[in-house]
């Protein structure tokens, strides 16, 4: 098998520095991360929606379906986190990412069974911080992200280098608008470790989501998304009737509670269970311009290395010595 050695490979245990992204409902499920992980990067399950004895039956098919390393992606504020802890605790991944909440809250009891703990983080402040709680790596989030990018809109580029510089010494995961091996080859030179790939997941056969999502996505240019929850926890969908609404709302004179109730009136499920891509949240990043098709997991990792070195390839040779400055 190929592989693209760097400090989260070391970090994860993984043959090549490709993080699928847990996405609630996409792969709130088995067969995408074992897909990820059979094909050498980090398979993740996206544990924010999922019932207790949903997360149980998953969390043992994991187990039983690889050796490779795979991880639960567990956001801290969904209703029952502390049962899912303890859950996760009684049947450790080999990896925790966690977010929407601070990492002293469960990093002790995971490193005690032996979970490597990634925090997801959208600022350098917070960065800084999770790092000194002590935090194996950081997932590092841009504006270009779809579900919920940084609320100072930070593009990756931006924010990874920024990040790279106040915390040298903790690997990095850059996450937000990347789709393709040329877009990790990107965030490498910034100084990133990884990248996660989330939309470009998406668009994969084993993606749990419906038809309609799908073909939403590959039909979204890179244009195509709007940021709309501003005030609310802001996400990144594509543009439909709701993000139509809601940008309406917005930019009135809507009293916050009115905004709240049409916000809350869609949700991510109605999209990606039911197929509603018109009134749901089609929650997708930037990135959904850069897919064109729906393949097998296995075969967008393939892709991804394969353009990587092809960026590599095209990327000029340094002739001679630089002049002194």
């Amino acid at each position: 098998m190929t592989r693209l050695h760097t400090r989260a490979t070391d970090l994860l245990g993984t043959d090549l520095p490709v993080v699928q992204a847990g996405m609630s409902w996409a792969s709130s499920c088995s067969a995408l991360p074992l897909a990820v992980s059979g094909a050498g990067g980090l398979g993740v399950v996206a544990a924010g929606p999922m019932r207790l004895p949903d997360l149980a039956r998953t969390l043992a098919e994991m187990a039983a379906g690889t050796e490779r390393p795979w991880a639960v992606n567990l956001p801290l504020y969904r209703a029952g986190a502390d049962k899912v802890i303890d859950m996760l605790l009684e049947r450790p991944p080999p990896v925790l990412i966690a977010s929407q909440g601070g990492p002293r809250r469960y990093l002790d009891r995971f490193h005690a069974v032996g979970t490597t703990c990634l925090h997801v983080v959208a600022g350098v402040e917070h960065a800084r911080k999770a790092a000194d709680a002590g935090v194996d790596g950081l997932v590092v989030v841009g504006a270009e992200a779809g579900g919920h990018p940084p609320p100072a809109m930070v593009t990756t580029q931006v924010l990874v280098r920024a990040v790279a510089r106040a915390v040298p010494g903790v690997p990095l995961i850059a996450s937000g608008g990347i789709a393709d091996g040329t877009g990790l080859a990107a965030v490498l030179a910034l100084g990133a470790d990884a990248a996660q790939f989330g939309t470009r997941f998406l668009a994969s056969t084993e993606a749990a989501v419906h038809p309609a999502y799908k073909a939403a996505v590959l039909a979204a240019g890179v244009d195509g998304t709007r940021t709309v929850g501003h005030g609310l926890g802001v996400i990144r969908a594509i543009a439909n009737d709701f993000t139509a609404r809601m940008g309406d709302l917005e930019r009135g004179t809507a009293d916050i509670e009115v905004r709240r109730t049409a916000f809350q009136a869609a949700t991510l499920r109605d999209a990606a269970l039911d197929g509603d891509v018109t009134g749901g949240k089609v929650e997708a990043g930037q990135s959904a311009g850069l897919v064109d098709e729906v393949l097998p997991a296995a075969a967008i990792v393939a892709r991804i290395v394969d353009e990587y070195a092809a960026a590599c390839d095209r990327l000029p040779r340094r002739e001679g010595a630089l002049p002194r400055v």
